[in-house]
């Protein structure tokens, strides 16, 4: 499975957030997105999973015409959860929405999900009572229910401390391991961390006012913060859209 990505160009208003964008993810990469604020990051991504209409070719699309995969695993830089449930009861009515059934695959699914993402511990916990490093863990695990054959992260470690960041970025490496088929599914990482770049990506995609500045295979890479640099009209990272 290979995703295609083709002419998509995004405007809010009389502004243009994105503008043309076309990509081609083959099946198992690890690509790293990144750009400067209002780059345009989120959009995509969003336009990807569904949530935003685009236009491809000046055409209206709608959501239920991407040319993605129908299983889509999507965590959000903001994270949302329903934090008046326990761990264990979030996942399992996650789970239902996204359409596993009998009950009983549900709950081994879930149960699976549990233990390799190492919510163990905390799966009796109303889900407001946890850190932020475990409620990561949380919207990880909902991610990968159904196994999901593209998986969008968007900014997975921001607020994180550094024995969480290590432990959300080990789960991430690792995840053919949390997938019941044990393979691999297409990641886009959205991150602000030049080093989770290095560490995670197979390919670097930076934009920049919407466009694509620049595109690469990580081991063809010299120097990732030079690039962005040089990719980058503003050379600073801060807030993005």
């Amino acid at each position: 499975m290979s995703v295609h990505i083709a002419h998509i160009s995004k405007h809010f208003g009389k502004q243009e957030v994105l503008h043309d964008v076309s990509l081609d993810i083959p099946e198992g990469q690890v690509l790293g997105l990144l750009g400067p604020n209002g780059a345009g990051k989120s959009t995509l991504m969003k336009i990807v999973v569904g949530l935003v209409e685009a236009e491809l070719s000046s055409a209206p699309l709608n959501k239920g015409e991407l040319s993605v995969p129908e299983r889509i695993g999507y965590l959000p830089e903001n994270n949302p959860l329903y934090e008046e449930m326990y761990v264990t009861e979030y996942l399992l009515f996650m789970a239902k929405m996204t359409g596993i059934r009998p009950s009983a695959v549900r709950k081994e699914t879930v149960e699976r999900l549990i233990e390799r993402v190492g919510l163990t511990p905390e799966r009796h916990k109303h889900i407001r009572a946890l850190s932020k490093g475990y409620r990561q863990r949380v919207g990880l695990a909902q991610a990968l229910l159904g196994d999901p054959q593209l998986l969008i992260l968007d900014e997975p470690t921001t607020g994180l401390d550094p024995n969480q960041l290590a432990e959300i970025r080990s789960l991430i490496k690792t995840l053919p391991e949390s997938m019941s088929s044990g393979e691999r599914p297409i990641v886009i990482l959205s991150t602000h961390i030049m080093q989770e770049v290095r560490e995670m990506c197979d390919r670097v995609v930076i934009l920049d006012h919407g466009r694509i500045q620049a595109d690469k295979p990580i081991g063809e890479i010299e120097d990732l913060e030079a690039l962005f640099r040089s990719s980058t009209c503003s050379g600073t990272i801060g807030n993005k859209l």
